[in-house]
């Protein structure tokens, strides 16, 4: 992993990350609001390189991690930070992060549980709860 902290770096990357997947890539546009300790340390421990890493598609060991805000700047994404209390059942190394990309919107909570482990906690107001480690298939409707 490209470090310094396999929550505050590697999980975190590993959550944006997840968030690349399910938007189909890098997203367009993204707000993202941390919680807790990641709200409380973001900068030192460098949380915010690593969400923007995930979120251009990067893994956690890819040695680019810190160029990371030169290159969402490159591929016009664009990203605004800002805290938030997600309340106290929520992990505090956690992020919610609002996608945009091609008309299409996700909105994801996701939390850093150690070791650069992650839980997907909710998907569009859905309880979610599952790692990213394994290959699965999502499918998010819209009834009409």
């Amino acid at each position: 992993m490209v470090g310094p902290s396999s929550s505050h770096t590697a999980g975190a990357c590993q959550i944006g990350y997840v968030a690349n997947k399910l938007i189909g890539g890098i997203p367009e546009d993204v707000k993202i609001y941390l919680h807790g300790s990641f709200a409380e340390t973001w900068k030192g421990h460098g949380t915010d390189v690593a969400i923007l890493a995930g979120l251009l598609g990067m893994k956690p060991d890819d040695p680019r991690i810190p160029e990371a805000y030169q290159i969402a700047g490159n591929e016009n994404m664009r990203y605004e930070f800002d805290t938030v209390d997600l309340g106290a059942d929520i992990h505090p190394n956690s992020v919610k992060m609002v996608l945009k990309k091609q008309g299409k919107s996700l909105t994801l909570v996701g939390s850093s549980i150690g070791g650069g482990n992650i839980r997907i906690v909710e998907i569009n107001g859905i309880e979610a709860g599952f790692s990213g480690k394994r290959p699965m298939i999502i499918i998010i409707n819209e009834d009409k």
